[in-house]
């Protein structure tokens, strides 16, 4: 703002003001990132689904992993539902960003990954023991990814670092780095 101000030879909390009063900036334009499927990829994908290609077949095709196309078909509906449009609105949707961290949400699910790590458990561990102890419920399942990445407990001092101990080297950095100050559920 001090440098957009001295270029108009006025006070930089009046160009605050005036930016502020408007709205902000603007951010920059969303884009794709260039190893995400395009929508021409998910039609010749819709269209070798329908000429009952084998997804191995389309993404030799494609020149993309067999794994790639198999979760993209997956994702959006299965062979028999499948449809290229609404696949890459889903996907554009998805990727918005900042992602909200679910341990950051929830807190019967915070004390329950805390409870279980401060008994020594893995973030493997304790991902497997939550899909089988709540089959049904989708809110209380989360990746051991997540745990390694989120700040999963609003603890402070000497409980925090014990939990974050239990998570193993760089975790306590990997936690910031993705997913911001402890004191904020929302990713960057």
């Amino acid at each position: 703002m001090s440098d957009i101000g001295r270029a108009l030879g006025r006070d930089r909390s009046s160009i605050h003001y005036v930016v502020r009063c408007s709205g902000g900036i603007a951010p920059a334009m969303r884009r794709r990132s260039r190893h995400a499927l395009t929508l021409v990829e998910r039609e010749d994908i819709s269209r070798g689904i329908v000429g009952d290609y084998s997804i191995r077949s389309i993404a030799e095709r494609l020149g993309r992993a067999p794994s790639t196309i198999s979760r993209e078909v997956l994702r959006h509906g299965g062979r028999h539902g499948y449809r290229a449009t609404l696949a890459d609105v889903d996907a554009w949707d998805a990727a918005l960003r900042p992602k909200v961290c679910l341990l950051g949400i929830n807190t019967k699910l915070q004390r329950i990954v805390a409870s279980r790590l401060g008994l020594d458990w893995s973030p493997e561990q304790v991902s497997g023991w939550l899909k089988t102890e709540f089959p049904d419920d989708e809110s209380m399942r989360v990746s051991h990814e997540t745990i390694y990445r989120s700040p999963f407990i609003q603890a402070r001092g000497v409980l925090k670092k014990k939990l974050i101990g239990h998570l193993g080297p760089g975790a306590s950095h990997a936690a910031r780095a993705v997913c911001g100050p402890m004191s904020s559920p929302v990713g960057r």
